[in-house]
């Protein structure tokens, strides 16, 4: 057994193309582990990659994806699969991304269940090392496609202890380094971590919307046909690009929309030049009210116009501050597909898909306003509409990308509402 067992090791530490970082039990894993609670800066044995929190807090592992440094607010998601369309999903920009699942990459990594081109999120941590892909659709390793996107990661650590940290003390900084031969400068990467100035008050959506409008072109996927070019177009939206995620954009076009899709910066004369029937707000990273700086006089503007008006995350945050509301950082925010939220009107519960920071302050919700979904974990504002008109918004991610799809409903709702009009 013992002779098995150190072929079965030394298969894994040879394997071509694999990412090798201990297996629990191993000598250097138990190292790692044995110094990581107590936060010590003393690399251990086998280290190759450290994340360092603005306080000091180290946490050792073994580096994956890139041999690169990176800095930005450390955060977790609870999804137990979707790694690829997370790590793509524009509204991650500045944050480096814990799982809590511990096996991330089994079904590796494709060219088609991406939600941008480039990845915006900065990094990643997990507990196990990358397992190899067992999917029919894996078309690359986890830890290949990391690598051409130049995103690091660090894996072996307690992921639970880390999660268990962002719960009690809020979401902090983080700087996280990948050295193949494991020379770190923990000083520096604190330091660095603690120069970084936090997602409030960034405007990201900059950084990640598209550059010029372009008309959307593509269907949902389904295991028949694959990314369908969907149904005939009906109605005509536009879609304001704050961070849009392809799914999202996918699920108007399913519905029966020609989507044109234009920039954040986009005035409301950019955006009504193309007679929409309406006009989606999508999601997008960063503080809304940074970015309100310049969205916010053009969707009041185009909601003086009278259009239907639907608004996902970042869009729904957007929404509410053009509406009078006010938002605010959350302590650490709503990551996962697990997410249990109450449709007031109906009483029906949908679990969701959902990736937020910032949230609308629902006593600053004006007169003609009202919550329409409520957070069954925290009771926090998760939907809104305005009384008489056709405008209304969620918090949560309905394109379920991923996530269950309880909400796809919404994206109809957003079509009768164009119909009535």
């Amino acid at each position: 057994m013992a002779k098995a067992a150190k072929t079965l090791s030394q298969a894994r530490a040879t394997r071509k193309g694999k990412v090798v970082s201990a297996r629990p039990g191993d000598a250097s894993e138990k190292a790692v582990m044995a110094n990581l609670r107590a936060g010590t800066k003393t690399k251990p044995p086998g280290a190759t990659a450290a994340l360092v929190l603005a306080d000091g807090t180290t946490f050792w592992g073994m580096g994956l994806g890139a041999a690169a440094e990176t800095v930005g607010e450390v955060c977790f998601n609870t999804s137990i699969t979707g790694y690829q369309e997370i790590l793509t999903d524009p509204s991650y920009a500045g944050q480096i991304i814990t799982f809590t699942f511990p096996h991330i990459g089994n079904v590796g990594t494709n060219p088609e269940d991406i939600e941008t081109l480039e990845p915006a999120a900065r990094g990643l941590v997990v507990r196990a090392e990358i397992t190899d892909p067992s999917n029919w659709r894996a078309d690359a390793h986890l830890d290949a496609w990391l690598k051409e996107k130049n995103l690091p990661g660090i894996a072996g650590i307690d992921t639970r202890a880390l999660t268990a940290r962002i719960r009690d003390s809020g979401a902090p900084t983080g700087a996280l380094c990948h050295v193949p031969g494991g020379k770190i400068d923990i000083k520096a990467l604190q330091a660095r971590a603690a120069q970084w100035p936090g997602l409030a008050g960034m405007d990201l959506a900059r950084e990640v919307t598209c550059t010029k409008p372009y008309d959307w072109q593509g269907g949902t996927w389904s295991i028949a046909a694959g990314y369908d070019d969907g149904p005939k177009s009906r109605f005509n939206v536009v879609a304001v690009d704050f961070g849009a995620k392809r799914n999202i954009l996918r699920c108007l076009a399913q519905a029966g929309c020609k989507v044109t899709v234009v920039p954040a910066t986009a005035s409301a004369r950019d955006i009504l030049k193309y007679k929409p029937d309406g006009v989606f707000l999508s999601n997008g990273p960063g503080d809304p009210a940074a970015t309100g700086q310049y969205a916010v006089p053009a969707v009041q503007e185009v909601l003086k116009a009278g259009l239907p008006v639907f608004g996902i995350c970042l869009g729904h945050q957007i929404l509410a501050l053009a509406l009078g509301a006010k938002t605010k950082k959350m302590e650490i925010g709503h990551r996962g597909a697990n997410h249990p939220v109450k449709d007031l009107a109906t009483g029906k519960v949908e679990i969701t898909s959902q990736n937020h920071g910032f949230v609308v302050i629902e006593d600053s919700l004006p007169a003609g306003v009202e919550k329409t979904h409520a957070s069954l974990f925290d009771g926090s504002l998760e939907g809104l509409r305005v009384k008489g008109k056709p405008v209304f918004s969620v918090q949560y991610h309905p394109e379920a990308s991923p996530g269950p799809q309880d909400s796809h409903y919404l994206f109809h709702r957003f079509i009768d509402l164009m119909e009535k009009r």
